[in-house]
């Protein structure tokens, strides 16, 4: 029996669900909009929701917890790149940095008014080519 089991599979394992989501929560954050199909953009909605309320907080645990979700392992910087890092030139810096600290610094502040609902998801009439799935457009929203 599958009474109360709501979540969507995807046709995926649950390491590959995990890795899915992971990416295109990175995604979001870089871009603030995607296109997906409307399955996944439920599901994305979600996990990008919970980002926001956890860059909210501003904690240390709360940026931990966050880099955790989102699957993010840094490379080291080396002396040189540290140097420069603190002095303000963040040009070494890769790309899971920058989405740590658009989310912390940007994502977080412009929602800190809101209570929740930070994501809208527009349907399109488009449909994916191949399984003929329904496509919609996920992104923050501007306030």
């Amino acid at each position: 029996m599958r009474h109360r089991k709501s979540r969507f599979k995807l046709n995926r394992n649950s390491g590959h669900r995990r890795s899915l989501m992971a990416n295109m929560v990175k995604s979001l954050i870089e871009h603030e909009r995607i296109v997906t199909t409307d399955v996944k953009a439920k599901i994305l909605r979600g996990c990008a929701d919970r980002m926001v309320t956890l860059a909210k907080k501003g904690t240390l645990a709360s940026r931990r917890q966050a880099i955790g979700e989102m699957m993010i392992r840094f490379n080291s910087l080396t002396p040189k790149e540290a140097r420069a890092a603190k002095a303000g030139d963040t040009s070494a810096y890769n790309a899971d940095r920058k989405i740590i600290n658009k989310l912390f610094n940007e994502l977080g502040p412009r929602f800190a008014t809101r209570e929740g609902g930070y994501t809208r998801l527009i349907r399109t009439a488009a449909l994916k080519r191949g399984d003929n799935s329904a496509k919609c457009i996920i992104e923050y929203l501007p306030e």
